[in-house]
């Protein structure tokens, strides 16, 4: 019997894509909080998913985040991913959180524990920036510099982030009807956050031919946010389904 979580699935179960939940995430997160076009957001929106209130309606979040990973094995006595650094950190743009995701290029300002002119500090006047790149072109920069500590995280956040399970048809008659097309959302448990740094920030979009992404470019920057998170994913709650 073919096993794994996740295709390919084989006599072992070694070769998934992605091994089973519970997932173990820690990292960091670079973020700028924005106002783009309110119609520009709603029309991003699944039903029955509509913009917040007016005064927010066209807020959104962009994240850079510089992620490390371990599996539920590894918690339970296996070696931890962290061990092989290829196999555990990751880098990633959050913006339309979903799975399968795009292969991009995404740097981050890193900071160390000296006092140097090559590293930032983590406190009033740190200066931080950011890229995403996808397909040889520079699709967003960002620069935040860190002014005071903040009690909240930039909205909206991720950790109950709502996604779109799509797994389209190939038989033809068939293409216009998924097999599956749901409206989920993320359950995270033991979340923990860092001191919260809140500042100042600029966040570009680049146009590029065949994404829609420039349509959410920022016409007004809220606030940047630098901070470290860890958190736990093992859960999904089936919200619609959207194949009707």
């Amino acid at each position: 019997m073919l096993k794994g979580y996740t295709a390919p699935r084989t006599p072992l179960g070694r070769s998934s894509l992605v091994q089973p939940p519970p997932w173990h995430y820690v990292g960091t997160a670079l973020a700028v909080e924005y106002d783009a076009r309110p119609e520009a957001v709603a029309a991003f929106l699944p039903a029955p998913l509509r913009p917040g209130r007016e005064a927010l309606a066209g807020r959104c979040a962009a994240y850079f985040c510089d992620w490390q990973f371990a599996s539920g094995e590894a918690a339970a006595g296996g070696e931890p991913e962290y061990l092989d650094p290829v196999h555990s950190q990751y880098r990633e743009f959050i913006l339309i959180q979903g799975w399968p995701k795009q292969i991009g290029s995404i740097w981050m300002t890193r900071t160390f524990e000296l006092a140097s002119p090559a590293t930032p500090m983590i406190g009033a006047g740190g200066r931080f920036g950011a890229s995403l790149a996808a397909k040889d072109r520079r699709l967003v920069d960002a620069r935040v510099t860190l002014r005071v500590e903040s009690e909240s995280m930039p909205q909206p956040n991720f950790s109950r982030a709502f996604n779109v399970r799509l797994f389209p048809e190939l038989a033809a008659g068939h293409h216009d009807r998924p097999a599956v097309h749901e409206l989920v959302q993320l359950r995270s448990c033991d979340v923990a956050v860092s001191a919260i740094w809140r500042g100042d920030a600029e966040l570009r979009f680049y146009d590029q031919p065949n994404l829609e992404l420039p349509a959410l470019a920022p016409q007004q920057t809220v606030g940047g946010y630098r901070f470290n998170i860890a958190l736990t994913v093992d859960d999904l709650v089936t919200l619609s389904d959207l194949r009707g």
